[in-house]
């Protein structure tokens, strides 16, 4: 597995807003929010939201990072992914999965690479 995986699963290398931040690429970053605008039906989204260093770093947090539960719980609990966590799965992964169900399949794979 390839990238850097945010604790719900998705791969963050792959990311639009974390592509454009790391390359400090400020044309990029307003072509994401410009995406997600229109994708998630909110207009009035900030630039800011497209500013992200990953869900698992200390740095800045795109989007929705900074309230996500899933993210919350994961760094709480002190686990890479949800993947790695006892209570896989939860409530709050698999209402995260109904959005985005590619997640599963990388949380699956992780599971499997740590023998549970």
């Amino acid at each position: 597995m390839n990238g850097m995986i945010a604790y719900c699963g998705l791969d963050c290398a792959a990311c639009g807003a974390y592509i454009a931040t790391q390359a400090d690429d400020r044309e990029a970053q307003e072509r994401v929010v410009t995406q997600w605008r229109v994708q998630l039906n909110l207009p009035d989204m900030p630039f800011e939201a497209a500013i992200c260093d990953g869900c698992t770093s200390t740095g800045r947090l795109g989007g929705y990072c900074g309230e996500c539960p899933v993210r919350a719980c994961a760094a709480g609990k002190g686990v890479a992914t949800c993947g790695h966590c006892a209570e896989y799965p939860c409530d709050k992964i698999e209402s995260f999965i109904s959005t985005a169900p590619e997640v599963k399949a990388t949380l699956d794979e992780i599971r499997r690479g740590l023998g549970l």
